[in-house]
């Protein structure tokens, strides 16, 4: 059972809605501060006003590189990539090729996955000798469950820290199936993170029991405060007994 502190950090809160405003960051990142989320996730250009508002906080500063499509091509990845970090990004959520993942280019995806944990890494040491921490987000909606366990396996390989299911802007987001699936593949080396339609408590808990280890989710703070330890111990109980 988690402790109420120990639920707000397995957090991503995100704001991603391209009519935010600067305000609206203010807003997110005070938010964040106040429940200790594990950290905010707001497009690049948005990092240096969520950098000043987040630096005397806990939480950490995240973006998202190739989103939400992910087909930009490596070069223009990689570049996103150095730029958020520079920006101050401690963790960065890139969405994969999944155009070559559909047409069967390994060689593609592998390259372009292998040169971004690389390169992140490196520049993340430049910057302040920390590692950044990296999230591959699949889209497994659009994904067979071949492609799935393909991918990450591939990501594994490349020495990434997460896998992510979902961008939100498919017309499906995480699912408790996936995150097993995931799971399954990646065993305890990486780290799942379940996102895309996450708005209630029990959601939330339905992905972390299923394996998943971050939630990412624009209802963060209403999580949190649905989120009651006790309650969740006796409702597991009934479920073992029933």
């Amino acid at each position: 059972m988690f402790s109420k502190e120990q639920f707000a950090k397995l957090m991503d809160s995100t704001l991603l809605r391209p009519s935010a405003t600067g305000e609206d960051i203010m807003h997110l990142c005070e938010e964040a501060a106040r429940y200790h989320f594990a950290t905010v996730m707001v497009f690049p250009f948005w990092l240096p006003l969520a950098r000043r508002a987040l630096q005397e906080s806990d939480v950490k500063l995240a973006s998202v590189i190739g989103f939400p499509f992910g087909m930009n091509g490596r070069s223009a990845k990689v570049f996103e990539a150095r730029t958020a970090i520079t920006n101050g990004a401690k963790e960065i959520d890139i969405v994969i090729n999944i155009g070559a993942l559909k047409s069967g280019e390994r060689n593609i995806l592998e390259d372009e996955i292998r040169e971004l944990v690389d390169t992140s890494r490196m520049t993340g040491l430049t910057q302040d000798a920390k590692r950044t921490v990296l999230k591959f987000i699949i889209e497994a909606y659009y994904l067979t469950d071949d492609e799935k366990k393909l991918v990450c396996e591939i990501i594994k390989q490349a020495g990434a820290d997460f896998i992510k299911t979902s961008t939100g802007t498919a017309p499906g987001g995480a699912t408790v199936e996936d995150i097993r699936l995931i799971r399954g593949v990646v065993g305890s080396d990486l780290g799942v993170k379940a996102a895309g339609g996450i708005q209630t408590t029990a959601q939330a808990m339905e992905m972390l029991d299923a394996g998943a280890s971050r939630i990412g989710t624009s209802s963060a703070a209403a999580i949190v405060d649905g989120y009651v330890p006790e309650d969740y111990l006796e409702s597991a109980g009934r479920r073992r007994h029933s």
